[in-house]
């Protein structure tokens, strides 16, 4: 009888839902229409994390690329790049010396472009989540809304002040005790994720601007490299015509070759420059094996060191001495390992990388370039021969920037990749668009696996990237 009299003594102001305490509707506040949550049957099912953060890369990658081609450099910019070029030293050590830093530069501005890439997509997920959490909850917030604006026009009496009013004290006591904590709990909610909302939106607008940045340094750094290869072209350039002859030659060898071991053996016999650097890097390779103990633990420091001689014409250490110490020739994704489903049926035979556009390649370790250009469903792709039988294969490039007969550093660029995935058998089955380079290592002509060779921040485990 008691619960019965109170409730007539609030002159039936309100209708109390247990299911949902908020649901407080006053005499004189307008009738509102609350959408009903909808059942669990019909609720959707949970978004895939992984997923959602994949669809989120894509579409960072896609606002990313729109970005670079709106940047460029300023003329003065352009004229301190050259005046820099010009005060080299014109010597073919000081260029391929400026090349290799411009590269390391570069490849460390594409790492980090990754790195943003990659937390931009993460904070675009947890803002989307915050999004969607408050869309799902927008019923019941705008019923905690309603309820603390109708608090708002009535306010409960003051005793104190009219105390004659003390059994509309009591019924708004009451009223206050069954629904504020309710409404408490959810108007912190929607405060904090408010504020994690305004976070993550200054977290955002912060990391594009450093990304801004990141990439017009970048931009800066290509057009530095693109002029230092036209100085080491210069210095290097040999005879225009045999070139051109060379050039056609080797193509000609590419289309009759059925193997990759066919290829070498007859770029090896058969084109001249390639013929004479491999005699004389076997021939440094003999003297090499030939110095005396103090002499080897002298070139084993220098390995350590990273500082051998820039004039020579042969790799400086032994291959199979450099395990866990080469860097990937690119700044991107494992998507395959070696060991792989390739997706025809069989194992991969090399790993593949994920690249953004344009991305810079560079020599793994010294080498000299048996084959540059395109061989069959390789596409555009390198051969270097780095000694004690073994040769690495790299392809999926766009534009190349080295020739056969050449002897490259570590580090030294190579070529550069494209705009999207070049279509070949060694990226087949892969659920990307995004440039990708085939790598391969060969030791006396059969595939092995190149993952103990990488540094470990270089190593990890091939994921699908689409």
């Amino acid at each position: 009888m008691i619960l019965p009299a109170i409730a007539a003594g609030f002159g039936a102001a309100l209708v109390v839902i247990p299911a949902n305490p908020f649901s407080v509707q006053a005499q004189d506040a307008a009738p509102e229409v609350v959408q009903s949550p909808a059942s669990p049957a019909a609720e959707a099912p949970p978004p895939d994390p992984a997923a959602e953060l994949s669809a989120k890369r894509d579409q960072t990658r896609a606002e990313l690329e729109t970005l670079s081609k709106s940047i460029s450099l300023s003329s003065d910019k352009v004229n301190d790049l050259q005046r820099s070029i010009a005060s080299l030293e014109k010597s073919t050590q000081s260029v391929r010396q400026a090349l290799i830093d411009s590269a390391a530069r570069r490849k460390g501005l594409e790492k980090q472009i990754l790195e943003s890439e990659k937390k931009l997509a993460d904070l675009g997920v947890k803002e989307d989540g915050i999004r969607r959490s408050l869309h799902e909850r927008r019923g019941l917030l705008a019923e905690v809304l309603a309820a603390l604006q109708r608090m708002g026009r009535n306010p409960p009496p003051a005793l104190l002040v009219t105390p004659d009013d003390a059994l509309a004290s009591v019924r708004s006591a009451i009223l206050l005790g069954a629904v504020v904590p309710g409404i408490r709990k959810e108007t912190d909610k929607l405060a904090a994720d408010l504020a994690s909302l305004a976070a993550l939106q200054t977290a955002s607008a912060a990391e594009k601007a450093s990304l801004t940045a990141t990439m017009t340094d970048n931009i800066e750094e290509e057009r530095r490299m693109d002029l230092l290869l036209a100085e080491n072209d210069k210095l290097s350039r040999s005879n225009a015509a045999e070139l051109e002859a060379e050039k056609k030659r080797s193509e000609e060898l590419a289309g009759k070759a059925t193997s990759l071991e066919s290829l070498v053996a007859s770029m090896e016999s058969e084109i001249a420059s390639v013929r004479e650097a491999a005699a004389a890097a076997r021939q440094a390779e003999e003297n090499r094996r030939l110095l005396t103990d103090e002499q080897r633990a002298q070139a084993k420091a220098l390995a350590e060191s990273g500082v051998p001689d820039k004039n020579r014409i042969a790799p400086a250490y032994p291959f199979g001495e450099l395990k866990a110490k080469l860097e990937l020739p690119v700044a991107g994704d494992i998507l395959r390992q070696f060991g792989d489903a390739d997706g025809t049926g069989h194992e991969a035979m090399g790993m593949t990388v994920a690249t953004n556009p344009e991305t810079v390649v560079t020599a793994p370790a010294d080498g000299l370039v048996v084959f540059a250009g395109a061989f069959r469903s390789y596409g555009q792709m390198i051969i270097l021969d780095t000694g004690d039988g073994y040769h690495l294969v790299l392809s999926g490039m766009d534009t190349i920037n080295t020739r056969q007969g050449k002897f490259v550093f570590s580090g030294e660029p190579l070529a550069v990749m494209g705009a999207k995935r070049v279509a070949s058998a060694t990226a087949l089955a892969l659920e990307t668009d995004r440039p990708t380079l085939y790598i391969e290592f060969r030791k006396d002509g059969k595939p092995v696996d190149s993952r103990p060779w990488w540094t470990a921040k270089d190593t990890g485990k091939a994921r699908n990237d689409s």
